[in-house]
């Protein structure tokens, strides 16, 4: 094994060893901060024990660790990078011609295996859990109804229509919608039957709407054809490849949907005329996570190998902290203009981590080669 191998793998513990130590930190430091205002918000509920309340800061644990492991990787990569600077391990060995690229190769591809690691394991449970305690605190710490107080109780949803032409459509309007348990249902309805050609060619208007499994059932409903008067009253089934379960999560946070659930549930969303932008900006953040989380170990080596000979050192990353953070933040503002339709979702996923591995790179290259 060659000096420059072991010194990859040495640096590389080192460096894996401090990000997995601050990853616990600070979600320890921030699930404090949640479990303080999750008792705060429980204060008035007199059902809310203070079990419940621990199981739901408990369940949020993995979606928190998900969420703060960028900055955890910067914040560890400064303080290993830092250590082995100080103690000129790191001088010594450039000094004997080891370059920096060989072994910070190591550490990134640490950083992008612990990134992939989060994305494809971590994401899952973290969903699940999240989705756990999402439901927990619904049910007893809100008073709004849910997430579809949002919508006003208003259901609107477009999907194939069985029963006509294969290219046909049927669009759902529904008022007053209840989601409980395993149940939806609505006080009414309007179905609009369109043809391959966008022709118009059936209105139903219905005093109940209901959604089982395989069909919308519409009860007390009359069809209104062109030329034709209303019929009587009686009980139609529209057929439908959606469930409760997924008309729930169309209005429930993304994170709550597994990384592997989301392609399939996205293109379930966009056939049924449900707005899917959050739901692919979640998708490409979570693909974007190794790479941000790459970019933030360059960052971190960049401000944090500077020979403490030179001076300004506190200064140095005092400006690696501030760097990182101003990533962060980016990242995150973009995500909120890629859910507001104003930036398309891979751009807003993707641009600010390749922005920033760009100025990271540039940042080592007048760092090693001047």
């Amino acid at each position: 094994m060659t000096v420059a191998a072991t010194l990859s793998i040495y640096v590389a513990r080192q460096f894996t060893s401090a990000v997995l130590v601050m990853v616990a930190a600070l979600t320890g430091l921030v699930s404090l901060f949640d479990f303080i205002e999750l008792l705060r918000r429980s204060a008035t509920k007199p059902e809310a024990t203070f079990g419940l309340v621990t199981e739901i800061a408990a369940l949020r644990l993995p979606w928190i660790a998900m969420e703060i492991l960028p900055f955890a990787v910067l914040l560890g990569g400064i303080v290993a990078f830092w250590r082995l600077t100080r103690s000129s391990e790191l001088i010594v060995a450039r000094a004997a011609g080891v370059s920096a690229w060989e072994f910070l190769a190591a550490p990134l591809l640490c950083t992008l295996l612990l990134g992939a690691f989060a994305t494809g394991a971590v994401s899952p449970l973290s969903s699940v859990m999240l989705a756990r305690a999402e439901m927990l605190d619904n049910a007893y710490l809100r008073t709004g109804g849910g997430p579809l107080a949002l919508s006003g109780g208003q259901l609107w949803l477009r999907q194939s229509d069985h029963g006509l032409d294969p290219q046909g459509v049927a669009i759902i309007h529904a008022h007053g919608v209840r989601l409980r348990g395993n149940t939806v249902t609505a006080d009414e309805a309007s179905v609009f039957r369109l043809g391959p050609d966008d022709k118009l060619l059936e209105r139903i208007e219905a005093r109940q709407l209901r959604l089982v499994r395989g069909a919308w059932i519409l009860e007390d409903a009359r069809a209104i054809t062109p030329d034709h008067l209303p019929g009587s009253p009686e009980t139609m089934d529209l057929t439908t490849d959606l469930t409760s379960a997924r008309v729930q999560e169309s209005f429930a946070s993304p994170d709550t949907l597994s990384f592997w659930a989301l392609p399939g549930f996205i293109s379930l969303l966009e056939r049924s005329g449900f707005s899917a932008i959050r739901h692919r900006l979640h998708f490409q953040a979570l693909l974007a996570l190794p790479l941000l989380a790459g970019t933030m170990a360059l960052v971190a080596a960049g401000f944090s190998m500077r020979p403490a000979r030179r001076g300004g050192v506190t200064q140095m990353i005092g400006s690696g902290v501030a760097a990182g953070f101003a990533l962060f933040v980016v990242s995150k503002v973009a995500e909120q203009f890629g859910d507001s339709g104003a930036l398309p979702a891979v751009l807003a996923a993707w641009a600010p981590a390749a922005a920033g591995l760009m100025l990271a790179l540039a940042l080592l290259l007048h760092l090693e080669d001047g």
